[in-house]
């Protein structure tokens, strides 16, 4: 059986996809969207924010480009994502 936080961090992946999918967007705009879009309900702090974003561009399901004053993340442009690496 997962764990809560494994269903937490699965559903911050699928959020930031979404918000992604829309248009590329900086890490803090990402993070302002979902707060939007719940209603103020969900908050995202950066502490989760960028280790999701990371993952999601290992796993080649987004790109992005870190620049020192903001992270801007749009939808991979290749076909299909990259497998899982093996602990």
């Amino acid at each position: 059986m997962s764990k809560p936080t494994d269903l937490v961090q699965g559903t911050l992946d699928l959020l930031i996809l979404r918000t992604v999918a829309l248009e590329p967007i900086h890490g803090w705009a990402i993070a302002q969207r979902i707060r939007q879009v719940s209603n103020e309900q969900l908050r995202v702090g950066q502490s989760a924010l960028y280790p999701a974003l990371h993952k999601l561009e290992h796993q080649g399901l987004i790109e992005a480009e870190w620049l020192r004053a903001k992270t801007i993340a749009a939808p991979s442009t290749t076909s299909s994502p990259r497998p899982a690496a093996k602990p």
